[in-house]
This record gives C-alpha cells, structure tokens and sequence, in this order.
C-alpha cells in the first residue's frame, strides 16, 4: 500500500473492516519495526531453508500475535473514559494532529501470554506433535490451547471488529454445546468437551495451524513484503504517472486513466479501501475538472480500488487459500483469474465511455510525462511482475518466485536516486510488510477456530445438505442462495474470512450439484471480493463518496453499475457447461470463443445500464446478455439476435433525433 498522509489514513481508517493501528511513538515504535523486520527476514529465510510446517507456524504466530496487541488498541479504554467522565490523557512528546498511543498493561499481559502459550509448544515440539496426533493432552496442553483461544478472539476483535468474533464463538459453543440439539436435527452431534475441541484446535493442522495459517505465514507476508519493497522503490508513483500519461487526449481519458491506475497500484496494495483512498487523492481533482458529477466519480475510483485484489499477478489474500484448497500451483489460480478480470476492466472502459458522454466530460490537461518517455526511464518497475509470472511458468514455486521479484526490485531501485533501497528503506519495507500483514494472521488463525468445528462435528457436509434442500436440488437456486449469502457475510467480516466461512459451508453444497472445485471456490472468491462494492455497506464506495463529497448512497449504486459484470460472469461458470472456459479450461478454441461472447455480454450490460439508450433498448439489452452468458450455441445465436435488434433500435432513433 502507498505511503498515506493523516487524511487518508483517517479515511482509510473510517471505512476499512480491517481496524486502525495505534500510533506508536519512541523506543517501543523503533522496536517495534525491528520485531517485524525481523519477521519478515525470517519468513523470507524459510523459503529457501524450510522448516517443518507447524514449526514454522507456530514461531510466525509467536511473533505476530503479540505485535497485533502491541499495535492495535483494545477500543475499550475510550468507551471506560466517556462513561467515567474523565477526559483524554496528553502525554509529552505527542505529535500535534498525531496522537502518540501507548500499550496499556493489560496489552503487555496479553502480549506475554499470547508468546507464552506459542512458545510452549515449541520448548518441546516433537512432544507436542506426538500428542496432537493421537496421544492424551495434558492439563497443561488443555489450558493453554483454552487461552489461546480466547487471545485469538479478541485479537480479531480488534484487528477486524466484533462480528468476526462472535461468529467464531458461535462455532465454539456448537462444537460443545451440539449435544443439547434436538436428535431429529440435522446438524445435531454428540457434543465434545474442552479436551477434544481444543486438541482439534491447538495441537494439529486442522485448527489455529491449518491452511488458513499456513498461507498467511508463508504467501501473504512474502507478497506483502514485496508490495512494500515496490512502493518503498517508487513503483507506486511510477504506476499513477503511467496512467496519467497514457490516456490525455480524449474525453473518457480521466476515467480510463483512474481505472488503469486502480490496476497497478493493485500490485502494491492488498486493500481495496486504500487503493480507493491513495487512488482518491490524486485523481477525484482530476475527474472533477473533466465534468464528472460527484457520484459516478466516486463509483469510478471504487470500482478501479476494488480491482486491485481482482486482478493478477497478486489478486487478494483469499486466492491464496483456493491454491492450497485445491493443491494447485499459485500461477494455476491466476490463470483462473486472467479472463474474469478482463471482462471486469472491459465492462469499466465500456460503462466509463458512454459516461463520456452522457455527462459530457472533456480530456483534462495533466502536467505529466509523455508515457513513452516514463517507460524508458522507470519501465523497469515491471520487470518483477513479470518475472513472478515467468518463474512460476518454469516450475519455480509461488514463494521462490515472489523473493526473487523482491530481490530483483530492491536492485532495481538503484536506478533511481530518489528511491534507492539503502539500509533505512530496507528496514522500513521488511517492517511494513510484517506489520500489514498482522490483520490477516489474526483472522487466518482464528478462522482455524471455525474450520476445525466443522471437521469436527461434519457441520460442513451437514449444512450442504441443507442448503441443497432448501434448493430443491436446483443448481440455479442454489448458486443465487450462495451469492447471497456470501455478499451479505461480507457485510460484517473481511473478505478473507467471508471466503473461508463459505468455501468450507457453501462450497461442499455446489461440489454436491456437480459444480468443480475450480469453479465453486473462484465463484465464493469473487462474491466475497464484491461484498466491498455491495450495498448496503459497500466499503469502497462509501470512502470514495467521503473523498469526492458525493450521495454515499448514489456513490454505491453507480459503483454497482461500473462493476455489474463481475456479479453476473461467475454465474457463467458455474451454472453453465462452457463456464469453465472463462477459467482458462479447456480447448483454446473453446476458450477464446466463449471469452469472446462474454465480452459481447458485457457490451450488452453496459448498454443496458447505461443512460444513452431508451428503456425498451436497455430491456432488449439486458436480455441479450442474460442469454449470450448462457455460453450454449442456441442461447448465444438468440441473444446476438435480441442485441442485433436492440442496437437497431438505438440507431434508428438516434438518426430521428439527429437527422443530419
């Protein structure tokens, strides 16, 4: 993620799930940033020396849990002080306009135990492994598996909010409680005690352990600590002068430009609220100086940040777990993602073009450099992205390939002056990446705390079929009732959450009505990412109506229509037998073709919610693309047929209009 000033971050702030850190000050600051430096060294290390998998877990989590209530406040401490009536504590030193926070004792207690009960296992982890496969667990091994527990809640709780947290300890009182349901239920089970729920949890690989924290502990801090080493090396700025330059000499440039910038700075940011943010900033001065009314500004500037964890080479936290779900290679689960995100961004550039017009924007000037002039001198900045792609297409693993990136873009940045990578930036890099990193290991090892109930108690499987029933064995209804449900669990948890709940819950109900692993886990993916565009929270768009001073609401709606064809394509492949060809499956020739009509289908839904066409040609539009998303022969020639007759329409009566 960029560099932020206090603006964006507050904004950033207001409107991520994910909570603020505390603004840390002095020494504690400095040590800190060396705890987390040194973190990401070492998972940087492990790459290329491994360590045995809940070794390596445990020591990550050993180090991370202990910053995040180092890092992130409690929230109470303020709620205390109002109710007391006591005012807010000045401390000397503090910045003005900065607040300097400082850990209370309780933070340290909660620190001390968290590395407490990681270090434990560790002291003694062939012992530990023996038990977890088998052995009886001791008093010992019981209670500190129960306070772990309990530190990872209200580690969520403040890294993530409540919701998070009371979800996973309704799991927790289901694994214990499940005896007292009725016995006719279906998701009714014996019952486990502490003994059993947390030798599950804590000493194997199917709880706090399992793949949830391995990819937090070994691809999401990598990828995050190459973000940070891009943007430390002038990557960022280098992406928003690109965009600027490429598009300045016709009227939909600025929104063409706002959206391309969106996809690079996807590269360095993980949040689709902060690259809105940092995207904001820089571009809401220029969209309004090109005609556009507040909202569908905003709408732009949400829809290009929320592709930023659409998109390869990096995609969003989530990708990485469908890899390791599928036991598949990282550059496998980007090829899935190659032709979503074309149809994604082509569905933009077509909704931004008609915008063009029918709010009568004009090319804006912009004091930049001719993009060829950029590409000569900072083209190298993408050399890295390309060269993760290519060593992973050599058989080089997803984490290999991301170090040597990382290498190759530290070397790099000595080709410019202003951002070379000497001892202080390399610190700061190696600590940002870590300390970006924490909010996802608190979710992705508490998530364990919801993934190991339901292999424990079958609730999974148990669900599936309830969810299948209530379907009446329909895959179309039960699709709908899965995108549902996934959009409104992202209204309360982050997106990485809200993939892992439904792929373990929703996923096994779609395998169930035939629906590949593939397409079911890239299905639950792209819900979960649109949960950050949909209303009624729609994160993304609400920071983008606070930057542009626009209707929040009227922001959501115009969001919703700039990023319409990444609701509908994921139904194409699921529900219909060619869908898997959206996913880069199957013959080329097929792909292509089908690739090909979906792009057609995304022409029709711009067409069809955009506002220069008459209503009866928007309706005949929108047919049209329901039918071409269909991706059979009949129904591709019927909706080509429909969309011939809609644009004839619109011609017709445009010639009417404007005779001449």
């Amino acid at each position: 993620m960029t560099e932020l000033n206090d603006r964006e971050a507050e904004l950033v702030s207001a409107h991520e799930q994910e909570r603020p850190a505390r603004e840390l000050g002095g020494p504690l600051r400095l040590g800190v940033w060396i705890l987390g430096g040194l973190l990401s060294a070492y998972s940087l290390a492990v790459v290329f020396r491994p360590v045995e998998a809940i070794q390596h877990r445990l020591t990550f989590l050993a180090v991370a849990l202990p910053l995040v209530f180092l890092c992130y406040r409690s929230g109470l401490a303020p709620l205390v002080r109002r109710l007391l009536g006591r005012p807010e504590p000045v401390r000397a030193g503090e910045v003005p306009g900065r607040r300097v926070e400082w850990p209370s004792v309780g933070d340290w207690v909660l620190a001390a135990a968290s590395l407490a009960v990681l270090v434990y296992p560790l002291a003694d982890i062939d012992g530990f492994r023996e038990r977890g496969s088998g052995a009886a667990l001791t008093d010992l091994d019981v209670a500190a598996g129960l306070v772990l527990t309990v530190l990872l809640l209200e580690a969520v709780r403040r890294t993530v909010g409540w919701s998070f947290a009371v979800i996973c300890v309704a799991f927790l009182l289901y694994a214990y409680y499940g005896a007292y349901l009725p016995i006719d239920w279906t998701i009714g089970h014996p019952g486990f005690d502490f003994a059993q729920i947390v030798s599950q949890l804590y000493t194997g690989t199917e709880g706090f352990f399992g793949v949830p924290m391995q990819v937090a502990a070994s691809y999401i801090i990598l990828f995050t600590v190459y973000g940070a080493v891009l943007d430390y090396s002038g990557a960022s700025k280098f992406f928003i002068d690109l965009s600027f330059a490429a598009f300045r000499r016709s009227r939909a440039a600025p929104g063409r430009t706002v959206t391309t910038a969106g996809f690079l700075l996807g590269t360095v940011s993980g949040s689709g609220v902060a690259t809105t943010v940092s995207l904001g900033s820089v571009a809401w001065p220029v969209l309004r100086r090109a005609g556009y009314p507040k909202e569908a500004a905003g709408g732009i500037l949400a829809a290009g940040g929320i592709g930023a964890i659409l998109s390869p080479p990096t995609l969003g936290a989530a990708a990485f777990i469908i890899a390791e779900y599928l036991g598949k290679s990282y550059l496998e689960v980007l090829l899935y993602a190659t032709i979503p995100t074309i149809l994604y961004y082509l569905g933009i550039f077509l909704a931004i073009e008609i915008d063009s017009r029918r709010f009568g924007t004009h090319a804006v000037a912009v004091d930049a450099p001719r993009a060829g002039r950029l590409l000569l001198r900072f083209g190298y900045h993408f050399s890295s992205l390309i060269l993760i792609v290519v060593l992973m297409a050599l058989n080089r693993s997803a984490f290999q390939s991301v170090v040597i990136a990382t290498a190759v873009a530290f070397l790099l940045s000595f080709l410019d002056p202003r951002h070379r990578m000497g001892p202080r930036r390399i610190g700061r890099a190696l600590a940002k990446g870590a300390l970006e990193v924490l909010p996802v290991t608190a979710v992705c090892a508490a998530a364990g705390i919801i993934v190991g109930s339901i292999t424990l108690t079958g609730l999974g499987q148990n669900l599936a079929d309830i969810i299948v029933d209530i379907g009446a064995g329909s895959l179309v209804i039960t699709t709908v009732m899965a995108a549902v449900a996934v959009l409104v669990l992202g209204l309360a948890v982050p997106v990485t959450a809200s993939f892992i709940i439904a792929a373990v819950i929703i996923g096994p109900a779609l395998f169930d009505l035939g629906v590949t692993a593939p397409e079911a886990y890239m299905f639950v993916f792209y819900y979960a990412v649109l949960s950050e565009v949909s209303p009624p929270t729609a994160l993304s768009a609400v920071a983008a109506a606070a930057i542009t001073g626009g209707n929040t609401y009227r922001t959501m709606m115009m969001t919703w229509r700039y990023t319409l064809p990444a609701f509908l394509v994921p139904f194409a492949f699921v529900l219909t037998p060619n869908g898997q060809a959206l996913l880069g499956q199957g013959p080329i020739g097929t792909v292509l073709l089908m690739t090909a009509v979906s792009a057609v289908a995304v022409a029709a839904l711009a067409m069809a919610t955009g506002g220069l066409a008459a209503w009866p040609e928007r309706v005949l539009a929108a047919v049209a693309a329901v039918l071409l998303l269909f991706l059979e022969p009949v129904p591709i020639v019927a909706g080509l047929a429909v969309l011939a007759v809609a644009a004839a329409m619109h011609l017709v009566r445009r010639r009417r209009r404007d005779p001449a």
